[in-house]
């Protein structure tokens, strides 16, 4: 793909076009085939045989496209930018993977994701469950080594195995730390709240190198220390952010497989996100977004807006103005 710098396609203006109609694109943004280059490119994998108790993260990607029409995407003012001129972004469709086959599915996932990430300089990827975020971190493994892994989420998702299955929602991170994917000095889970299988899950999470921001850190000491603690334990690297919705309270986001009460806000988790900027995010994962469960697209709506935020920390970092 030629990357030669040439003015950004953008989405079809909602000035022009009524944002309920025109492409079914994330944000009505160009199709990956149809521009010469790509900064950003959103790909989905609805996938989601992972799952420990309900299903339905496999129609997530759709439904996050979806509730993006109600974005305003021409300019950012929290960011002071306009995210779709200073770059290019691109919607390059679904990854197809075997439904039936857990292995095979996450061989694929790597095996697209790694092609993508050969083409453009970063994904931002709709999920699915989480057990994607294992072949995603392999495939920016190829491209950059290991990396800082900021991962918000109500649960560790560093179990070993979940009924002798060793590739689950809850697992990818364990197996992530035995192939040393991320840096475990510079890693953190965010949000985790309520009970475990045992006493011993967050010693042995901590063995993996991970650092802990419990959700009542946000009440109890604030945005500020909460961003400060991650922006101290992630330092110049390489950072892949990975968000489970469910880090959000049902509230929020009652659209879920695995909902836990006493989460944090949508404002909580996108005013720690703005503070963000200056970090050297490399890629991204939006996941767990099942859309049975939600209701006027709460949940796809806080997914679809978490992606446009993170759109615009990497045209910061893209323009320099960080």
């Amino acid at each position: 793909m030629d990357k030669a710098k040439k003015t950004p396609i953008q989405p079809v203006s909602g000035t022009i076009v009524p944002r309920f109609a025109g492409p079914s694109t994330f944000a009505r943004l160009p199709e990956l085939r149809d521009v010469s280059r790509c900064d950003i490119a959103i790909l989905g994998i609805p996938f989601d045989a992972g799952t420990s108790y309900r299903p339905g993260a496999r129609f997530g990607p759709q439904s996050i496209r979806q509730a993006s029409r109600h974005l305003r995407t021409q300019y950012h003012p929290s960011y002071d930018t306009e995210p779709f001129v200073e770059q290019q972004v691109a919607d390059a469709g679904d990854i197809s993977c075997n439904p039936f086959n857990i292995e095979e599915a996450v061989g694929q996932i790597q095996m697209a994701a790694t092609e993508m990430l050969g083409k453009v300089d970063s994904i931002i990827s709709l999920g699915g469950d989480h057990t994607i975020a294992l072949p995603l971190l392999r495939a920016v493994n190829h491209f950059h080594g290991p990396v800082a892994l900021v991962h918000f989420d109500a649960h560790l998702d560093t179990w070993d195995t979940y009924f002798g299955a060793p590739y689950t929602h809850g697992t990818p991170f364990r197996r992530a730390a035995e192939e040393k994917l991320f840096l475990d000095h510079a890693s953190m889970h965010v949000g985790i709240r309520g009970p475990l299988y045992s006493r011993d899950d967050l010693d042995n999470d901590e063995e993996l190198g991970f650092k802990v921001v419990h959700c009542d850190e946000f009440q109890k000491e604030g945005l500020d220390h909460v961003a400060s603690r991650i922006k101290e334990r992630v330092g110049d690297n390489p950072m892949y952010l990975s968000i489970d919705i469910d880090v959000l309270d049902p509230a929020h986001a009652p659209g879920t497989g695995t909902p836990e009460i006493a989460g944090i806000s949508s404002r909580e988790l996108l005013g720690v996100l703005r503070e963000f900027d200056g970090l050297n995010i490399i890629s991204a994962d939006v996941v767990e977004v099942s859309p049975a469960y939600d209701h006027a697209e709460l949940t796809s709506l806080a997914a679809a807006t978490i992606v446009y935020e993170i759109i615009n920390l990497l045209a910061r970092s893209r323009s320099g103005k960080t």
